[in-house]
């Protein structure tokens, strides 16, 4: 069978089996994500599998660089792509990115064992982050200041333009109260 026509059958497969799960993605027709563990815990992580043009033949390609997997230790990170690729290995020649993610999920304590929730990877020192706050303050402090102003005439031809509807701001035609009260005598 045509390597193309199976990856489009697991495609169906695929979508039929996670479409009512949130944890599943498909990135693109050959490349697809899913999230195992829970939002924010330290043994969470995100397995992206994407397909080569002679999927199934040949394996897929396993990728654990997503920003979500910031956290995770290096050698974690090597272990469960070295364990993964044992797995494609074992089901070269059939369709195996179902088979991949369902191994994962059952051996999801295992191959996160090594990542520690203290052996997480290093935090911005706190004077660094002060120094960052500092920094933005300072920008913001020179975006206001290289802010002009404007004369009374240019103020006036700003009134008069047209809004995104192509009408005259709301207001325009209004009688200016101070100008009419000066005007007009007490009796």
């Amino acid at each position: 069978m045509d390597c193309k026509v199976e990856q489009e059958e697991e495609r169906e497969v695929l979508r039929s089996i996670y479409e009512e799960d949130e944890r599943f993605k498909e990135i693109n027709p050959t490349t697809f994500q899913y999230k195992f563990g829970e939002d924010g815990h330290f043994k969470s992580f995100v397995l992206e599998i994407s397909w080569t043009d002679n999927y199934p033949e040949n394996a897929p390609n396993i990728n654990m660089d997503a920003f979500y997997n910031k956290h995770l230790l290096d050698k974690v990170k090597g272990n469960i792509i070295s364990r993964l690729s044992e797995q494609c290995d074992l089901n070269l020649g059939c369709a195996m990115t179902y088979s991949l993610f369902d191994w994962t999920n059952e051996h999801c304590e295992e191959l996160t064992e090594e990542q520690d929730e203290a052996q997480q990877p290093l935090e911005a020192p706190e004077s660094s982050i002060e120094e960052k706050d500092n920094q933005d303050n300072e920008q913001k402090a020179e975006k206001t200041e290289k802010k002009e102003k404007l004369t009374k005439n240019q103020k006036r031809k700003l009134g008069n333009r047209l809004n995104a509807k192509g009408e005259l701001e709301r207001g325009w035609n209004w009688v200016d109260i101070v100008k009419h009260l000066s005007k007009t005598k007490p009796t």
